[in-house]
């Protein structure tokens, strides 16, 4: 009896995410992103994330940048990043929070997606998104274990990442040009002038594209500061906790009813 009690809760826990002791545990995980720009500032390319296992380093401070976080910075389309990241951890779950419609995050807009986790494995979260209008900036995270979502027993660690001003990265790959930038009407993101340069911090030069017409149609005031919160990402596990242990704790009573009265 106890054997199958035991059973029946694996059964039931990784059915619906719960914690289950010497057992793998899936999840499912909304990830929800919201653009806190004031009115006509930065916007975003939709973000690109990676649950793992705190092994894939895309940048990193004071170095060159190198193709996969190229591939954010300047177009945004993680399309070296994706493919760097599935090499280095096969086992990692990877994607993207795309708005609706589709297209970049605007001022004040928010997007989210659903992904499924296993939290054994993947216990780390990270993430890059172009920031627009720009040449070549963006926001993520340096560190693989800058952000690590679960415990080991499954258990969400983290419900939100703020970035602000002051975490706008410059890729240091190409110079800051308005008529080469993507998001501006008139501009062809695809004519770069290469910079040569290392990966830093820097929001100031966003300051440069002040008065230009973006894609969206306003006319863009980068408004930044290095306080100024420009971004969140918010983590929920579905169905919350409290409601998964309802729903077993039901499917336990029930079945224990149907035994007595066998």
């Amino acid at each position: 009896m106890r054997t199958t009690m035991f059973s029946v809760l694996v059964v039931l826990g990784s059915a619906i995410g719960l914690p289950v002791p010497g057992f793998g545990q899936t999840v499912q995980l909304r990830v929800t992103v919201e653009n806190l720009a004031a009115s006509n500032g930065v916007s975003f390319a939709p973000l690109r994330v990676g649950f793992s296992n705190g092994t894939f380093d895309a940048f990193n401070n004071g170095q060159v940048a190198t193709p996969p976080i190229i591939s954010v910075a300047e177009g945004g389309s993680g399309a070296d990043w994706f493919p760097a990241f599935q090499a280095a951890e096969p086992s990692a779950t990877l994607g993207t929070v795309v708005p609706n419609p589709a297209g970049p995050l605007l001022p004040g807009a928010t997007a989210s997606a659903v992904f499924s986790i296993n939290t054994g494995v993947n216990r780390f979260f990270t993430f890059g998104s172009m920031v627009v209008p720009s040449n070549d900036h963006f926001i993520g995270n340096d560190s693989p274990t800058q952000y690590q979502l679960f415990d080991a027993g499954g258990n969400l660690l983290i419900n939100t990442i703020l970035q602000q001003g002051g975490d706008i990265w410059d890729a240091g790959s190409e110079l800051t040009d308005p008529v080469h930038s993507a998001f501006l009407v008139g501009g062809t993101n695809d004519l770069r002038t290469p910079q040569n340069g290392l990966v830093s911090f820097n929001f100031s030069e966003l300051s440069a594209f002040n008065g230009l017409t973006t894609a969206a149609g306003y006319v863009f005031n980068s408004q930044l500061t290095a306080e100024s919160d420009i971004y969140r990402i918010s983590f929920a596990v579905i169905p919350e906790p409290a409601s998964a242990t309802l729903v077993a704790l039901g499917a336990l009573g029930l079945l224990a009813l149907r035994r007595r009265s066998a």
